[in-house]
This record gives structure tokens, C-alpha cells and sequence, in this order.
């Protein structure tokens, strides 16, 4: 298991729209329902913005218990909607007429959203996703990790491992065939950005022709230039490529270069203290330190701690005896962001020259690579 950033992507500034209608003048979008509340009170609709900016309207519910909003846009957004302070639905807004149904009555707070295609396109992977994770291919192998795991069973744990992540990915397959073939969109960022949907690495075409899509449709969209960024970092850190440099000081305070590890194979490691997976994969990297040290390896790690305290403690509690530097600004490390790290324990294994040959290499993977390269 990996430590996720958890967060849901707004946007503030997106400044072009598909049908093609001036910016300046933007467009109208209607919001409208039924309710079904025992009781009754005020509906809120407020735009959902990164600078908090957003000031919530109110909407008048009609005797017959429906309601509707004209909204001026100049930009889709995502909106939320707070029905009496007792339910709130969160919905994206782009050109199309908008239908939600809230019924208070229900046990489950039963909503209906409809006129959406945004929000159509995000629920429909949202729940393939969901699908996923309980796919029974899926569950039979964790189950058997389980059972590896409470015996200490490191070669099985890694096998399993393998099987696991193979298995996932061709689930995935699945969404990935979806996205592919989605337009443009507010929804499809959300998507693409989230961290836990698909593997970005293994997935950099899909990345590349969502990119090309963005800017023939929409140039000049604030998330445009934010995703060709992603794309930007997805292509650097790609196997293959020359590793980007890191400048950092170690707990001393001195300042390590990457790239003074050259002629070197290199783990560049990206932890936490507080990181518990990555405090349980510490002693195999430890083993992969002393067995090939003396053949060429180096660990180059970046922690993610924001006390140089806590960071210290840990090198010490671990026994951590190469590399080792840091900033101190958790994931808004320079390292971390160039990286696009957004989850750890997340690794690089760079060749002599410095060029990315694999991807959190975790226990046996990462021994079975070093003796593939450096040999026994």
C-alpha cells in the first residue's frame, strides 16, 4: 500500500469553451431539480475555486418543490450545491443544461444529476474503477498476499506483488480504452490528474494525445498549461531518459548533486518518517546497500519530512548509512514536484550514466535488477 496525496482538482481560470463563443461574453447554463425535503430551507450554489474566492447564490425552491439557476459562465467549472445544509452534491458545469434530484427522504440521501456530460463521462469511470477493485481476479490474489505477508514470506509477497500489479494493469485496460476515446474536458483532467486511476508512467501515450486535445480545442485554458507541465515531467522521468538533476542538502547541510553519483548505479529513494510503507521496504533496501555497495550502488534518498528532527531519528532508527537529503517541505519538495511524486515510497534505479532503467523496484525486484547489472 502507498501514501496517497488525497485531493479533488478545481480550476480557477479556464478561458475558452467549445462551442466556440466569446470569451468575454461567455455563455448561459441552467441548474435545475426537484427536491424532496421533510423540511425546507435555503439552497446554496457555489463555485468551487483553488483561492476560496468562490460566493455562494441562493435559490429559491418553488411551492411545487423545484428549483432553477441561470449561471453566467465564461468557463466550465466544478459547482456545488448545499440543499438546506443537509446534502451536498458536488457537480462539474459546462455548457449543457444541468438536472439534480435530491431526495432527503431517502436513507442512502438518494441524488439524481442528468444533462452533464462531464459529469456522465467522470461518474462512468469512477465506478469501472470501483469495479475493479473488487474484481474477484484481484481479490484472490490479495487474499493469498494475506496469507504471505503473515508468514514473512518475502520471495512469495514479491511474486504475488507482481501478479497483483500485472492483473491490475490489465483491468485498467479498460479505463484506459474509455479515456482515450473522451473529448476534451474538464471531466477527463479530473481523471487523468487522479493518482490512484491509472499508472501515468505506463500510460504516457495516453497522456500525450489527451495533451494534443487540449490545445486544439482549447489553447488557452489554464489547465492546458498545467497538464502540458504533467506531460512535461511524465517525459523526463520516463525509462530511458536522463534523470533530472537533484540539488539538495543533507542533514549537515551540505548540498549533494545527483549527478555527482555518476559512474555509479544510483536508487533514488523518496520517503518519510511517517511513511510506513516506506519504513517496511527500508530493510530491504539496506540489504540491497550492503550486498552490492562494493560493486557500484548508491542510494541517493529524498525524504519528505518537514522536522529535520523526525527526519534524523529516522535515518538512525533505520540504519540508513548512504545518501541522504532534503528541503523539508514534505510534497512540495523541488525533487518530489519535478518528479511528479505524489505517492511514497516511490524509487528510481538510474544506470552509470544516469539514465532512468526502472521504477519502484520493491524487495527481490530490486536485488533480482542489481544482480542482473552488477551481477552476484
Amino acid at each position: 500500500m502507498r501514501i496517497f496525496i488525497n485531493f479533488f482538482i478545481l480550476f480557477t481560470s479556464l478561458s475558452c469553451n467549445p462551442e466556440k463563443k466569446s470569451e468575454d461574453n461567455g455563455w448561459d447554463v441552467i441548474v435545475k431539480g426537484k427536491v424532496n425535503f421533510p423540511q425546507q430551507g435555503i439552497i446554496k450554489i457555489l463555485e468551487l475555486k483553488n483561492d476560496g474566492s468562490g460566493q455562494p447564490e441562493m435559490i429559491e425552491l418553488k411551492k411545487d418543490q423545484t428549483y432553477s439557476k441561470t449561471l453566467h459562465l465564461t468557463t466550465p467549472g466544478i459547482y456545488q450545491l448545499d440543499f438546506f445544509g443537509r446534502q451536498v452534491v458536488n457537480l462539474m458545469i459546462d455548457h449543457s443544461t444541468v438536472e439534480v434530484n435530491v431526495d432527503g427522504n431517502d436513507p442512502q440521501g438518494a441524488v439524481e444529476i442528468k444533462g452533464s456530460p462531464d459529469h456522465d463521462l467522470y461518474s462512468r469511470v469512477m465506478q469501472m474503477n470501483q469495479s475493479i477493485q473488487e474484481a474477484p481476479e484481484l481479490k484472490s490474489i490479495e487474499e493469498e498476499f494475506q496469507r504471505a505477508a503473515a508468514v514473512n514470506d518475502a520471495t512469495k509477497v514479491e511474486q504475488l506483488r507482481s501478479a497483483y500489479m500485472k492483473e491490475y494493469e490489465k483491468q485498467q485496460g479498460k479505463i484506459v480504452e474509455v479515456l482515450k476515446q473522451a473529448p476534451a474536458s474538464l471531466a477527463l483532467f479530473n481523471l487523468l490528474q487522479n493518482p490512484n486511476l491509472i499508472d501515468k508512467d505506463k500510460n504516457l501515450d495516453l497522456f500525450v494525445s489527451s495533451l494534443a486535445k487540449f490545445q486544439k480545442n482549447w489553447p488557452t485554458y489554464a489547465y492546458t498549461k498545467e497538464f502540458s507541465e504533467l506531460v512535461r515531467k511524465l517525459k523526463v522521468t520516463a525509462v530511458g531518459q536522463v534523470a533530472p538533476e537533484i540539488a539538495l542538502p543533507t542533514p549537515e547541510g551540505q548540498v549533494v548533486k545527483l549527478s555527482s553519483l555518476r559512474g555509479k548505479y544510483v536508487l533514488i529513494d523518496f520517503w518519510a518518517k511517517w511513511c510506513g510503507p516506506c519504513r517496511k521496504e527500508n530493510p530491504n533496501v539496506v540489504r540491497a546497500y550492503n550486498k552490492f555497495k562494493n560493486k557500484g550502488f548508491e542510494v541517493y534518498s529524498v525524504s519528505l519530512d518537514r522536522s529535520k528532527a523526525d527526519w534524523v531519528q529516522a535515518i538512525k532508527e533505520d540504519g540508513l548509512t548512504w545518501t541522504h537529503v532534503s528541503d523539508l517541505k514534505y510534497f512540495d519538495c523541488v525533487a518530489a514536484r519535478e518528479y511528479n511524486v505524489n505517492a511514497i515510497p516511490f524509487s528510481i534505479l538510474l544506470d552509470k550514466n544516469g539514465v532512468i532503467v526502472a521504477k519502484n523496484l520493491r524487495g527481490p525486484a530490486l536485488d533480482q535488477k542489481l544482480t542482473e547489472v552488477l551481477g552476484n
